[in-house]
């Protein structure tokens, strides 16, 4: 398990590569995608994406700006995530159970791909976060919030590995977030937390619900990029479990960000679920 420990030290980090204010591109998605969930890249042309209640994946194809095709893998459900390994593809439901979609690339009328079923068993009653993580061959799971009762969980956010060799989740969280230490990093690098008044005095405090939304890994530094789409806010963490950096997102623009995918050269895709039935994919390009 790796501690977060705020650093005193603003470290370099790939985010500051990237544009959050301006957007080389933003794309209205179908309707069918207004609660989409989970995007994963299966090459730089096409996506595969899910959405919040139902078992389908849907293929998108980024220069057509249109959706190519879809599969149902199982039957509809509150589904977070999705990453691609290889020829297969894993989709996260909120309850923690994994569903590995083999051989999804099958030629086009062929039914012959197969979905396996892993209840994980963590601990977290509800997830929304799911990624490669393809040094340590493993997918990475974030719990969306606290993961217990009483005041030692209220402060902490955990992040979870399953072995993709003997798929089985790590018992122990590969990441144990501290809010009160991401505070302090807030404050002493004045970043603009959202506040709140405290009830007994009426003095403004930071106030942080970090609830996890999406992960990614950068392709180059292999910093753990998280999502709250609730704090519009982004982490960048290390894999010490440092923070690296933390972007304040616009809140009309990231209206609810729930999908963040890498592609190869870099460039970050991140999805908004829709308003009015108009989810949104933004694309920033990396700085060279």
């Amino acid at each position: 398990m790796i501690n977060f420990i705020a650093s005193v030290f603003l470290l370099y980090s790939t985010a500051q590569d990237y544009r959050f204010d301006k957007p080389e591109q933003s794309v209205v998605l179908p309707p069918v995608l207004h609660e989409i969930s989970g995007i994963t890249s299966i090459t730089d042309e096409l996506l595969a994406c899910v959405q919040d209640e139902r078992g389908v994946i849907f293929f998108y194809d980024l220069g057509k700006q249109q959706l190519v095709s879809n599969l149902r893998f199982h039957a509809d459900g509150d589904y977070e995530g999705i990453c691609r390994v290889g020829r297969d593809l894993y989709v996260l439901r909120s309850d923690g159970h994994l569903f590995r979609v083999r051989d999804f690339m099958l030629p086009k009328g062929n039914s012959g791909y197969t979905t396996v079923e892993y209840p994980t068993g963590i601990i977290g009653k509800n997830n929304e976060g799911l990624c490669w993580d393809s040094i340590g061959n493993r997918l990475l799971i974030a719990c969306k919030g606290k993961v217990g009762k009483g005041p030692e969980w209220k402060d902490q956010r955990h992040i979870y590995a399953f072995d993709l060799k003997t798929h089985q989740l790590d018992k122990d969280p590969l990441f144990a977030f501290d809010l009160e230490d991401i505070r302090r990093f807030a404050v002493e690098h004045r970043v603009p937390l959202p506040t709140r008044e405290k009830k007994k005095d009426g003095i403004s405090e930071p106030f942080l619900r970090f609830t996890t939304s999406a992960i990614a890994i950068h392709p180059d530094s292999h910093e753990l990029y998280v999502v709250s789409s609730t704090d519009h806010l982004l982490f960048v963490f290390g894999m010490d479990g440092k923070l690296h950096h933390l972007e304040v997102l616009d809140p009309v623009r990231f209206n609810k960000a729930e999908g963040i995918i890498f592609l190869s050269d870099g460039d970050l895709l991140i999805t908004n679920e829709g308003q009015d039935k108009r989810p949104t994919l933004l694309r920033f390009d990396r700085k060279q």
